[in-house]
């Protein structure tokens, strides 16, 4: 069957490196079950990742615009207003231009996969009448937290405008170990900033609950040594509204599988890193999405490497280097490496790397767990402080450092080192998320979902 006549799954991310990402590697999943699957991306990043895709055939690609100036800051609020104001009229064109391509012998479109972050495209799809499933590429207890803010707010634990009114611990079904207010992700920035991000996730569930499916990249069940006994806030999940949540599990080890990077890969680094002796180098990266740490940390952890003196590869995009001293890349070259930004999988696939300073996010998780390698856990914004909480307490995968100084990183590196389990750990959950059982299960829901897709489209066909 060629790409024309295949049934299409449209795929909406929200436009952001870590999300872009996954959901390329679902695209690739669909694809091998028989789908064209046709990826939604703003201009600005399909420019940055066109050299890449050009040569693909299995997946297409298509470009909207946003609205957002070229050069103007493109942050969590300047994306939000672009995803309301001005990118469900190009996605509607674009569905329009599809339904009449059936009727010319073109694939049909078989259903919308939204980006739960995206939901914006969720109302696009139920006014054309095209069937809209979830994806949610995060850890999904995150979701389960989300989900549970009515309940929060019914308790006391917050507000009906997300003020936290309890700093006690709070124990929630399908999240396991407790959270306090600190872990709650729309609590960044000012008090302006908080509001709009709890009415921002506010909206996303309340968009959600009437989805059939959600897709999640999630892991097994944990296990949990907190003897603690917190607040605990059951929610009613069987009279909730919401989707039937289907593990995909984790599709990392596939050559098949696609990649995009939104910047240039700096591959001279895996050079270095084969200089280096076994076990000696510490990785730090902290993402892609939010402005990694200021200046004032940024200088903190430089002198602090320095001053350690032992291997370390930084990824520190140029726009970020204000904080370094004077003269330091130079300074710290016969055991230091920075780059702007790094192959990140192969990185942490080199056997010279013994551990990996991350701020959490949740691709950056998966892949250390992939590598197995440690993590020294520096969480910064949304999700990452839950994630960090299940690396730290739950999986005891790695230890989270209170700051960015020397004393910080000499006892978090001996903590990892003098750990002789933390490597047995690693394997096992490894094997749980990753290994021929769980990717079984993965294969299964796949497969369960797709058939009900296939079926939504034969009866439809019968009508």
């Amino acid at each position: 069957m060629t790409n024309q006549n295949r049934p299409k799954i449209i795929l909406v991310p929200y436009p952001a490196q870590g999300h872009v990402t996954p959901i390329i590697k679902l695209a690739s999943l669909l694809a091998r079950q028989g789908f064209e699957p046709v990826v939604i991306t703003t201009e600005f990043i399909h420019r940055s990742i066109s050299h890449q895709i050009d040569r693909w055939n299995e997946i297409s690609f298509i470009g909207i615009p946003d609205g957002i100036e070229e050069g103007s800051p493109r942050d969590f609020f300047a994306t939000e207003r672009a995803m309301e104001n001005v990118m469900p009229a190009s996605l509607e064109r674009i569905l329009v231009k599809s339904r009449a391509e059936e009727e010319q012998g073109g694939g049909v479109i078989a259903c919308l996969m939204v980006d739960l972050l995206a939901s914006w495209a969720i109302k696009v799809g139920r006014q054309r009448g095209i069937p809209v499933a979830g994806f949610w590429p995060a850890m999904v207890e995150i979701y389960h937290l989300i989900k549970a803010i009515p309940d929060m707010i019914r308790t006391g634990f917050i507000s009906d405008s997300g003020i936290p009114r309890c700093q006690g611990p709070m124990l929630l079904k399908s999240v396991e170990p407790s959270i306090s207010s600190d872990d709650l992700p729309w609590l960044i920035g000012t008090s302006a900033q908080r509001q709009a991000r709890f009415i921002f996730w506010n909206r996303t569930m309340d968009r959600s609950r009437s989805l059939r499916w959600l897709l999640v990249i999630t892991n097994p069940n944990h296990y949990c040594n907190n003897n603690k006994q917190p607040k605990q806030i059951n929610t009613n999940d069987e009279s909730d509204d919401h989707p039937q949540i289907l593990p995909i599990g984790f599709p990392t080890d596939d050559r098949r599988t696609k990649h995009v990077s939104f910047w240039e890969e700096d591959h001279s680094c895996l050079d270095w890193l084969n200089n280096q002796n076994d076990g000696s180098v510490l990785y730090i990266s902290f993402g892609s999405w939010v402005s990694p740490i200021e200046e004032t940390k940024v200088k903190s952890l430089a002198l602090a490497l320095e001053a350690l003196a032992r291997p370390f590869l930084w990824v520190l995009g140029a726009n970020w280097r204000q904080g370094l001293p004077t003269g330091y890349i130079k300074k710290v070259s016969q055991f230091g490496q920075i780059v702007s930004w790094a192959p990140q999988l192969k990185v942490l696939q080199h056997k010279a790397v013994r551990c990996y300073l991350t701020h959490c996010g949740w691709n950056s998780t998966v892949e250390a767990i992939q590598c197995r390698k440690p993590m020294l856990c520096y969480p910064i914004a949304g999700d990452q402080f839950l994630n960090c909480k299940y690396i730290v307490e739950v999986w005891r995968l790695g230890i989270r450092l209170s700051g960015l100084g020397k004393q910080d990183l000499e006892s978090g590196i001996k903590f990892l080192v003098k750990d002789d389990t933390i490597d047995k750990r690693l394997v096992e959950l490894n094997e749980r998320m990753m290994g021929k059982e769980a990717r079984f299960r993965m294969m299964n829901n796949m497969a369960g979902f797709t058939d009900s897709i296939l079926k939504l489209m034969s009866e439809d066909a019968r009508m």
